[in-house]
């Protein structure tokens, strides 16, 4: 049974926060190498790096759990439609597939040569919103990049607490 949009979404939200410390590290990392060089091959390569630390980030936990640390929180887990664990090729299709939410809007503001900020993150929030509710459009209530790289998000059950030891009787 797949967990609720609204709670995929929530669990969105908590996994750009995880996201956010990750490729801090990673930024620090590369202008410590890079001895913080600002020319233009430098810049281009600071999204690569991003893009590959992103893209491990997700593929490792994808691959080792079936979860990342906000999937886990949330009590979620990806799987493959037969319900089995992520190989690797089928993640890395995932993780490229899912950049459906954001790519289309980023090219539209290439193509349209949208700068400013607001422009932008309007236009980001319309292909958020867009690929959002593909969901709705499913009938397993999956997102676009699931029913395209053969992939699915169950629920977890809660954890049962443990019975309680017997009280010894004196």
């Amino acid at each position: 049974m797949p967990p609720s949009v609204r709670r995929r979404l929530i669990a969105m939200v908590y996994e750009t926060f995880l996201l956010l410390a990750v490729e801090m590290l990673a930024v620090a990392l590369y202008l410590l190498v890079t001895r913080n060089n600002h020319a233009p091959v430098f810049q281009y390569g600071l999204k690569v790096w991003l893009f590959i630390v992103t893209g491990a980030y997700f593929v490792w936990g994808w691959t080792n759990s079936g979860h990342t640390l906000a999937m886990k929180t949330w009590r979620m887990q990806v799987v493959t439609n037969g319900g089995a664990r992520l190989p690797l090729r089928m993640a890395i299709a995932r993780y490229l597939l899912a950049w459906g939410w954001f790519l289309p809007a980023l090219l539209a503001c290439t193509v349209l040569g949208l700068k400013d900020k607001a422009q932008v993150g309007a236009a980001i929030a319309v292909g958020v919103l867009g690929w959002g509710l593909t969901a709705f459009m499913d009938r397993d209530r999956q997102f676009l990049h699931d029913r395209l790289a053969g992939t699915r998000i169950v629920a977890l059950p809660k954890k049962r607490a443990a019975p309680a030891a017997p009280a010894e009787t004196a």
